[in-house]
């Protein structure tokens, strides 16, 4: 079941990104966050009118995508870039499809223009994933990040949206 996140589901959300954070590169991050951290997260994206899905299975979840700001100054307004993130025992089973799917219909009846997507370019099934849901690859940058005494380079892909009837520069 894909619904909106509630506060109880704060532990399996660290959990979930804590182990990519610790064992992937799925996340640019060295040291795992806290339940500060993550509770300080909840808050600002339910305060900044931001979605947090959730898949859930059997009382546990098991994979949530969000999406927030691209970039902070205001013509960046129309675009937002997102991520997903699967536990572990539960890849590869469509999950990470379902939610995106969903988080693209979210994206476009808040009429955003474009949705991005930061991937490690090793990271070939979000890069297949993305692409089957019409993203296209937009860019590289070489040694974006460092961790695990390697040089990582991340991909860009977007997804053009429908975007707003009337652009606004207010």
């Amino acid at each position: 079941m894909i619904r909106h996140i509630q506060e109880k589901d704060l532990n399996d959300i660290l959990e979930i990104y804590n182990d990519a954070i610790i064992n992937t590169t799925a996340v640019y991050d060295y040291k795992p966050y806290t339940m500060e951290y993550i509770k300080s997260w909840y808050k600002q994206k339910i305060e900044g009118g931001y979605p947090v899905l959730v898949f859930e299975e059997n009382n546990k979840v098991i994979g949530f995508a969000t999406f927030g700001p691209f970039r902070t100054r205001p013509a960046y307004k129309y675009t937002i870039e997102h991520s997903v993130y699967v536990h572990k025992d539960y890849r590869k089973k469509g999950i990470g499809t379902k939610l995106l799917k969903k988080l693209i219909r979210i994206a476009n009846e808040q009429e955003y223009a474009t949705l991005v997507a930061g991937i490690d370019s090793a990271n070939e099934e979000s890069i297949k994933l993305h692409e089957r849901l019409g993203f296209t690859y937009s860019g590289t940058i070489k040694k974006a990040g460092f961790k695990f005494g390697k040089w990582l380079d991340l991909v860009f892909y977007q997804l053009d949206l429908n975007g707003p009837e009337k652009p606004t520069e207010e």
